[in-house]
């Protein structure tokens, strides 16, 4: 089980404006936030960016409740200046009902929003 995930960004200020509005339609939001970086979730699972000068891109999956909340994170991403990695659709090759739309967050990371729900 996911307890929490940990990424380094160049510009702390222009990730926080990208996260809260890509990972909105996912329903999580920033609990904590300084200059420094933010923590993102809902409960005790989170989501934490803080700056660095080196980030190494990561491959990120966040499980979306429903297929309409995979497009509005692809909208939201794109919108708060994501980059286009795979627009949302069915995956087969991942499973039947894998339903995921790709974004590239400012320094890279690949951000995922999944809905495995049929």
């Amino acid at each position: 089980m996911l307890d929490h995930v940990n990424i380094t960004v160049t510009d702390v200020a222009r990730s926080r404006a990208f996260y809260d509005h890509a990972l909105a339609p996912l329903g999580l939001r920033s609990l904590d936030a300084d200059d420094d970086g933010a923590l993102y979730g809902v409960t005790e699972a989170c989501f934490v960016i803080g700056g660095g000068s080196k980030p190494t891109p990561v491959h990120i999956g966040f499980k979306a409740a429903s297929r309409a909340a995979v497009d509005a994170f692809h909208k939201a991403g794109l919108e708060a200046g994501g980059r286009d990695h795979g627009a949302p659709g069915l995956r087969p090759q991942y499973g039947a009902h894998y339903y995921a739309a790709f974004i590239l967050d400012p320094d890279g990371h690949n951000i995922e929003a999944v809905c495995t729900k049929g």
